[in-house]
């Protein structure tokens, strides 16, 4: 017998209602030609409905299925709700939710800091068959607030797995939901920009409940890097495996090079290691003068997340390094120099996140691609650029 289906409510009014179904053939039972067992097919559909209107959401009467079924919601701030079954850890959590086309590197993704305070979501469809491993770790924890996908892979298939995603995180404490249609949602997020969202496995909180708590959370104006950057200085001395190492030219000169944490990833600092340089990594509210006493020959200001006008304490030290010492900047860091140069920050629609990033250069016309995790762009006045960038690698 087919699975009974509730119907679909009405979205939210800035939005027209979105369905698809797939043909439902009728069932079949017992074997099928030569034997075979058949498969049984059953009808689909988008599962999203409103808050808005609860009445239509009455679900029919449980049915027992030899599958899991839908325990966790997304509810976004927009009003939506959207069904979904829970894999990682349990419970309820709120952040911001942002898509990534990367077609590989969840692994990168979960424990890149700049994604603290937000739900990444997955454009490709298929994530989890690679596992993980612990060498594709970038900081030594997870720090997204959970990870959004379409569909959680049953096997691993790599020879570096150590172990599944799901195992993974449960073990850090992570959310993640599947089955869920991540196409819509991205659409959504590019109509109307990154929103709020809320993920719950908690049956016993209401919508409007995780509604409320979704229009009630901030990102911006927020210090998340105080949560991600390291409690004291110390000395990075790993490099990049030599199975991973291209760099056929490496200088014989060493440079000493600080580096401001403000949630830097290991393999920035493993790709400075291999080019020789001597790395002295230091917590996002070190003082400046300490940092000038260590006479470095230059000073790395670190991707990290959030906000960068929520931080003025890192731009004054930009401010108080900048012209003293060549410096470099990746991401926040780089919104930081901006800043301190008189530019101003304001946050993007949505995000750029994906390691597949076309990016022309209008003097030659060629395109390289690129890989961004970049939500605040700068309008930096060319008058304001006085310093001299120096590339370490």
């Amino acid at each position: 017998m087919l699975p009974q289906m509730r119907p679909l409510p009405s979205r939210p009014a800035i939005h027209a209602v979105h369905r698809r179904t797939s043909p439902a053939p009728p069932s079949i039972g017992g074997l099928g030609q030569h034997g075979r067992v058949a498969l049984v097919r059953t009808t689909k559909a988008v599962v999203c409905r409103s808050v808005a209107s609860p009445a239509a959401n009455q679900g029919a009467p449980a049915v027992e299925r030899p599958w899991k079924l839908s325990d966790a919601r997304l509810v976004l701030e927009d009003g939506s709700v959207w069904n979904a079954k829970s894999f990682g850890a349990s419970g309820t959590q709120v952040g911001e939710v942002v898509f990534n086309t990367s077609l590989t590197g969840y692994q990168e993704i979960l424990t890149d800091p700049s994604y603290a305070g937000q739900f990444v979501l997955m454009t490709n469809p298929h994530i989890g068959n690679t596992g993980v491993n612990s060498g594709d770790e970038e900081s030594i924890k997870c720090f997204l607030g959970g990870l959004i996908i379409r569909n959680l892979s049953i096997c691993t298939s790599n020879w570096r797995c150590t172990e599944t995603l799901d195992e993974y995180l449960r073990k850090r404490n992570i959310m993640g939901i599947y089955d869920v249609d991540t196409r819509a949602i991205t659409r959504r997020l590019r109509e109307d920009g990154s929103l709020i969202g809320v993920l719950s496995t908690d049956q016993s909180l209401k919508d409007e409940e995780l509604l409320e708590m979704a229009k009630n959370w901030k990102i911006v104006g927020v210090d998340l890097i105080s949560d991600v950057t390291c409690d004291a200085p110390y000395e990075w001395v790993d490099k990049t495996g030599s199975g991973w190492e291209f760099n056929d030219n490496q200088s014989s000169e060493t440079f000493h090079v600080v580096v401001y944490d403000f949630g830097v990833k290991h393999n920035i600092l493993r790709r400075l290691a291999s080019y020789g340089c001597k790395i002295t990594v230091v917590p996002a509210s070190w003082p400046a003068s300490d940092v000038l006493n260590l006479k470095p020959d230059g000073v790395l200001f670190s991707n990290g997340p959030g906000d960068p006008a929520a931080v003025p304490y890192a731009v004054k030290t930009v401010q108080e390094i900048v012209g003293k010492v060549p410096v470099f900047g990746i991401c926040m860091g780089h919104q930081l120099i901006g800043q301190a140069l008189g530019g101003k920050t304001f946050k993007m629609k949505f995000g750029h996140h994906g390691g597949n990033h076309p990016v022309r250069d209008n003097r030659t016309g060629r395109v390289d691609i690129s890989a961004q995790v970049c939500q605040f762009f700068l309008e930096m006045v060319r008058k304001y650029i006085t310093l001299i960038v120096r590339v370490f690698w």
